[in-house]
């Protein structure tokens, strides 16, 4: 493999090689080094300080080296230049003894997928990111001027254009993107790519939203994975597909079920349930992710799963004749701003739970639940999602379940900062605070 590796870098006229990884907050970070460096960092890793990274070590155990994954290689086009180019790999972090950093958000995952390996599965996972493309005016971000599109709009301005650049850079990343499209609000868009392992996805989706930023800028523009960026219309989510496969076959799949669906994929399905409003405080993470989960925004809230029903937290897409490897459940309530590896480690962990313990998903609803009212859902005994961060992180602390998913160090990690993000925001006094209470009181 280093062979073809070093093959490829001197087609591609690398000089400079970027050693990324992301913290617990999914942001990417780097480290660059000469090429010539490459073969050492291959064999040995390289040595960096961890302790200014978010959720990762304290300043007396801050050593720890970056163990570039080969498969990750991609040129970074907005680096080319005549002294040569910029390539980039996923690192995996390791401590001084050589065992994987346990606050490694890859590492996380791997752990989790490691346990589904034991049982047997394969998880793949297709996510779909919403995102808004936004102008800067007179110091403010706005959507792009003449985009007057909404959902699959066949759009001539300034942004289909831009579509188009950003999958052809993506698939320079070996992204295989699928279909890309207007989304429902002014100025949000969304880019497909396959389904695939876990682990695969969460670093093409990590890829993607750099990608899509950097794309951005080179327009004079800004991409953003803010989950409610503008009050008033749709916040971007990121509803994700989910399916295990065993021994090559799909075990979400039984040809005899009225939803062919397997007991693997009930279980499945009811493990996640179980555990959604502690889940919530990984795949929703930020104060304002809880500003797109209200009703009315096509957001799910309630936690109930159906058939093609879009206003539940799970949703089964109809199942086609003759391809039952497409079959499985989608998960609507994580947003764009997460990150990708911990959420996925999250969302298979309550799904295996499920299914150890056998548990039972409640019945499908297949009505529209916006249309319950308080009295409806009671009845139905149907729960909602928490309805702020701070609501989150309580269930969090509460469910035994995330804290196995994300291992003991980046779970205390996590809700630290997650919990200092919420009390720096709860003591701030906003516009809206001002416009309605200053003058009544």
């Amino acid at each position: 493999m280093e062979n073809k590796i070093f093959e490829r870098i001197e087609k591609d006229h690398v000089k400079f090689v970027n050693l990324q990884f992301t913290d617990i907050f999914g942001m990417v970070k780097s480290i660059t080094i000469p090429v010539n460096h490459l073969g050492d960092s291959l064999e040995h890793g390289t040595w960096f300080d961890g302790s200014s990274i978010e959720g990762f070590a304290r300043i007396h155990e801050s050593d720890m080296y970056l163990q570039p994954d080969p498969e990750t290689y991609a040129v970074l086009p907005w680096h080319n230049s005549s002294e040569g180019n910029t390539a980039r790999f996923i690192c995996d972090v390791h401590k001084p003894d050589g065992s994987p950093f346990e606050g490694d958000p890859r590492a996380v995952l791997k752990n989790v997928l490691s346990e589904a390996e034991g049982m047997g599965f394969e998880y793949n996972v297709g996510p779909e990111l919403e995102f808004f493309l936004l102008r800067k005016e007179n110091g403010r971000l706005l959507p792009l001027p003449h985009d007057n599109g909404s959902y699959f709009d066949i759009t001539t301005d300034q942004a289909y254009d831009i579509r188009r650049n950003m999958n052809t850079v993506l698939q320079g990343f070996g992204i295989n993107v699928e279909a890309s499209h207007h989304e429902v609000a002014l100025g949000q868009h969304e880019i497909d790519f396959r389904y695939a392992d876990a682990l695969a996805t969460a670093d093409s989706g990590t890829t993607m939203r750099f990608v899509l930023k950097a794309v951005a800028q080179q327009h004079g523009l800004h991409a953003t994975f803010m989950p409610k960026p503008i009050a008033g219309i749709n916040g971007s989510g990121m509803h994700v597909h989910q399916s295990l496969f065993k021994d090559g076959n799909n075990a979400f799949f039984d040809e005899n079920d009225r939803y062919h669906l397997s007991k693997t994929a009930y279980s499945f399905i009811a493990g996640q349930l179980a555990h959604a409003k502690a889940m919530a405080a990984v795949l929703c993470p930020t104060v304002n992710s809880y500003k797109r989960l209200v009703p009315g925004y096509e957001a799910p809230v309630y936690l109930s799963w159906g058939h093609t029903n879009r206003s539940a937290l799970i949703r089964i897409p109809r199942y086609s004749k003759g391809k039952s490897q497409s079959t499985r459940c989608e998960i609507r309530c994580p947003d764009p701003s997460c990150n990708l590896y911990l959420a996925f480690a999250v969302m298979l962990k309550a799904g295996l739970e499920g299914i150890k313990n056998n548990l039972e998903p409640p019945e499908p609803v297949e009505e529209n639940l916006y249309d319950f009212d308080d009295r409806k859902l009671e009845e139905l005994k149907i729960d909602t999602l928490p309805c702020s961060l701070w609501q989150a992180l309580k269930a969090m602390k509460e469910d035994r379940l995330v804290k196995e998913a994300l291992g003991t160090h980046t779970y205390e990690k996590y809700l630290e900062a997650k919990t200092n993000e919420w009390d720096s925001y709860r003591m701030q006094v906003t516009p809206w605070e001002i416009d309605n209470y200053l003058e009544k009181y």
